[in-house]
């Protein structure tokens, strides 16, 4: 993990994070985790993206905040980690040695394609996949989700099919694990590209957030694409499908997630893709996953 990297966890918006971590949050006060507090007298200065407990005197940033929504004894590093996956913010999966300093190669997808001929996976994974996210079995088969030792191994392909990148979403028990990584020099790209080859004139397209939902999507019948993130949404992901908008005159559909980056990345889209329409989720749903997952959408598998 770089200073970048931490920065963007320190830009987080502290009232979200403290509501991820299961505060309730009203008028910018919530009870202090820090003290046996009663009423809520921990203040949050959003401008400053900072708190202060007017009780206890416990004064702070994200940083400060999440080691007191963790375990006693949690470090610095615990409490990066948490930020990351609660707020969906991939960190690199490692960095090449300083010494002696070589020039790292360059992400070559070509050596994971072994691990998606053949897709496997646990009886774990599965029980995640279908029982817990209530996946359609043609989905998953048609991502080609594969289980290798305790990661769920997510590969990206390009419209004409091709392997172009691979996401791991961690699946053990181990607190120090992060996440989601991606591999050393994996370029970040749109998930399910090859769906846009699929599309016919006026077609209906959604866009999600992270791949995840976009599998929600796709068990509730729908055709879609997914950002990998709402902190990784690059300009010529928009431009692509920006292009691929005008060419076709598809109507774009999002649900956003209930959460600061979900509303950030659909008002990103929509500055470029101004026809991208916008739907909200119930208050009890976080995302689309979790919609899936309610009464109304289960999918018998």
């Amino acid at each position: 993990m770089n200073n970048f990297e931490i920065q963007k966890l320190r830009e987080l918006p502290i009232e979200s994070v403290a509501a991820r971590g299961g505060l309730k949050v009203s008028r910018h006060l919530c009870r202090c985790p820090f003290h046996d507090d009663h009423r809520p007298s921990l203040h949050f200065n959003v401008a400053k993206n900072r708190f202060v407990c007017y009780a206890c005197g416990k004064r702070g940033d994200v940083f400060d905040l999440a080691l007191g929504l963790l375990p006693a004894g949690s470090s610095f590093m615990d409490a990066c980690r948490w930020l990351a996956d609660e707020s969906n913010v991939i960190l690199t999966d490692y960095k090449p040695p300083q010494e002696p300093k070589r020039e790292a190669k360059p992400f070559d997808a070509s050596r994971y394609e072994k691990y998606f001929e053949h897709p496997w996976l646990s009886p774990r994974d599965c029980q995640f996949l279908f029982e817990k996210r209530r996946l359609h079995p043609a989905v998953v088969r048609y991502c080609r989700l594969n289980s290798f030792r305790d990661w769920l191994q997510i590969p990206y392909f390009s419209q004409e099919g091709k392997l172009i990148g691979v996401q791991s979403r961690y699946m053990g028990t181990d607190p120090a694990q992060p996440r989601f990584r991606f591999p050393y020099k994996n370029t970040c790209h749109i998930y399910n590209l090859p769906v846009l080859k699929m599309l016919r004139k006026g077609e209906h397209l959604y866009i999600t957030e992270g791949p995840s939902d976009c599998w929600a999507m796709l068990s509730a019948g729908h055709k879609a694409i997914a950002i990998p993130s709402a902190t990784l949404l690059k300009p010529k992901d928009i431009e692509q499908l920006s292009i691929i908008n005008s060419q076709l005159s598809i109507r774009l559909h999002m649900y956003p997630d209930r959460d600061e980056p979900g509303e950030r990345l659909f008002h990103q889209l929509q500055e470029m893709l101004p026809n991208l329409e916008r739907h909200d989720l119930p208050a009890a749903c976080k995302d689309f996953a979790d919609y899936l997952t309610s009464k109304a959408l289960s999918v018998k598998c």
